[in-house]
């Protein structure tokens, strides 16, 4: 049996976060008014949730666009990596009873999931990124020798 190339964890590592923002954000832009009710049963103010109505599909999508180019995957990156950090901590958070109340799930392609399932699917997506943005800059430090 052949063992599997660094190149191809690599491109396994971006493809799939291209298809994670990429449908992520496709979800909640395409069904608008459920991602804003989903946000009004979070803990987050009106003002802030109104925000996060248009950033996160919108960060979702820059940082699927950003990965699916060679010149800017390093970019990309780095935004999936801050993504993926901020929405694990608030998993974390709200399992660790830090809010008053718990509100509901996430919306999307993952409503199905449950705190628990959610955060243990957010820290593979983070073995995934962290691997994925190793391999790149080791490729690059290599490309400068």
């Amino acid at each position: 049996m052949q063992a599997i190339s660094i190149k191809t964890v690599y491109k396994a590592g971006y493809i799939l976060l291209i298809i994670l923002w990429g449908t992520t954000a496709a979800s909640k832009l395409g069904n608008l008014g459920a991602f804003e009710a989903e946000l009004a049963k979070q803990i987050f103010s009106t003002s802030f949730a109104a925000f996060l109505l248009i950033a996160v599909p919108v960060s979702e999508l820059g940082a699927a666009t950003l990965l699916a180019f060679t010149k800017t995957r390093l970019y990309g990156l780095i935004v999936s990596l801050l993504l993926i950090t901020a929405f694990t901590v608030y998993i974390a958070l709200v399992l660790a009873g830090y809010f008053n109340k718990v509100p509901c799930s996430c919306g999307g392609v993952l409503k199905w999931l449950g705190w628990k399932a959610h955060l243990v699917f957010n820290l593979i997506f983070t073995a995934i990124t962290i691997t994925t943005l190793s391999i790149h800059l080791k490729r690059e430090a290599g490309d400068k020798e």
